[in-house]
């Protein structure tokens, strides 16, 4: 059951207005747009903006729009027209959700733009920096946009160190990296077009710079073979795609955790710092710690928990919606 009001009111045009209006006074109040140094965040995070079912992203002149309910995908239109009609800056909306609807839907969704057309400017600006989105092509909506305050937190702590990223994806954790002046960063994703994307979003950024190099490897494979490389880093970074999307493949999913860890473990330096996140809702931040602390038993290396993470401000948590609470992470020293 998708619950959008519990005020006995019509369901017309104006109230979506008013939604979408809500939604990006929030992100106004929170100083997140920003056309020189921030374009580029989350206008709807479903139930936690009361819109439950839909999600918007948007990047510079472009919303990106996901629908995950049938009811979302049959307004679509009046939706688009509303966050024309409500967001300054954004002149385009393209439809992204021939793979987010619900399977046995009698619907056949197409991916599209419904008010706009394709932008040449494909880049998006996050806290100054500058990245190239794939909304086409790319993973969700193009760009991972919930890390982008655990990416501020890499920055401070890379000056001087050697990063691993793996799981790169776009390359956003290797790119603060290379800003917070570390001294080496490698990226690693077992998709082609990801690494490319990454070499180009460094490359944007960082012209020419040596200290970053990209491997196109599976991430156990990877880790196994770092005595190959002769290298040891001072920060990893673990930020794996969803290992489980629904409660049937949880078990699995823990056991997917804790061996990746395990692994990090037994190959950062002393004294290295380890960034590990779930984004998988069906894992608590219960279950996600007591995985990581099995793993550093495991690993017979003494382990000291320095931040606990969470999602930004423009991904919100409906208090009556718990489980909207899906990014968790931890900052770790290692003994």
């Amino acid at each position: 059951m998708r619950i959008v009001t519990f005020e006995k009111i019509a369901v017309t045009i104006d109230f979506w207005n008013q939604k979408i209006q809500l939604a990006y006074a929030l992100h106004l109040s929170l100083g997140l747009v920003d056309a020189k140094r921030n374009n580029t965040y989350r206008l709807v995070h479903g139930e936690g903006d009361s819109l439950p079912g839909l999600i918007v992203d948007v990047y510079a002149e472009t919303a990106v729009m996901q629908a995950h309910s049938v009811g979302m995908h049959q307004i679509r239109q009046i939706l688009a027209e509303a966050i024309v009609a409500k967001v300054p800056q954004v002149k385009n909306v393209y439809y992204k959700s021939e793979t987010t609807l619900p399977f046995n839907a009698p619907i056949t969704p197409k991916d599209g733009y419904l008010i706009g057309k394709e932008t040449t400017k494909l880049s998006a600006i996050e806290n100054g920096l500058e990245f190239q989105v794939d909304w086409l092509h790319g993973q969700k909506t193009g760009f991972f946009v919930d890390q982008r305050d655990n990416r501020s937190l890499l920055e401070r702590y890379a000056a001087g160190k050697s990063v691993l990223n793996m799981f790169c994806y776009t390359g956003g954790f290797s790119v603060y990296a290379m800003r917070g002046d570390a001294n080496l960063v490698h990226s690693v994703d077992c998709s082609t077009k990801a690494i490319q994307l990454t070499d180009t979003n460094v490359e944007l950024n960082f012209p020419k710079d040596k200290r970053h190099k990209s491997f196109d490897e599976d991430a156990f494979k990877f880790l196994n073979n770092l005595h190959n490389l002769d290298q040891k880093y001072d920060i990893i970074i673990l930020d794996p795609p969803a290992f489980a999307k629904h409660r049937e493949a949880l078990r699995n999913a823990l056991k997917g955790y804790k061996r990746l860890n395990a692994k990090v473990f037994e190959q950062i330096k002393p004294g290295g710092i380890v960034f590990t996140f779930s984004c998988s809702q069906v894992v608590t931040k219960d279950q996600f710690r007591l995985t990581v602390f099995s793993a550093a038993a495991e690993s017979r290396r003494n382990v000291r928990i320095l931040h606990q993470l969470s999602q930004p401000a423009d991904h919100p948590i409906n208090i009556y919606h718990s489980e909207g609470e899906y990014l968790k992470g931890l900052v770790l020293w290692v003994e």
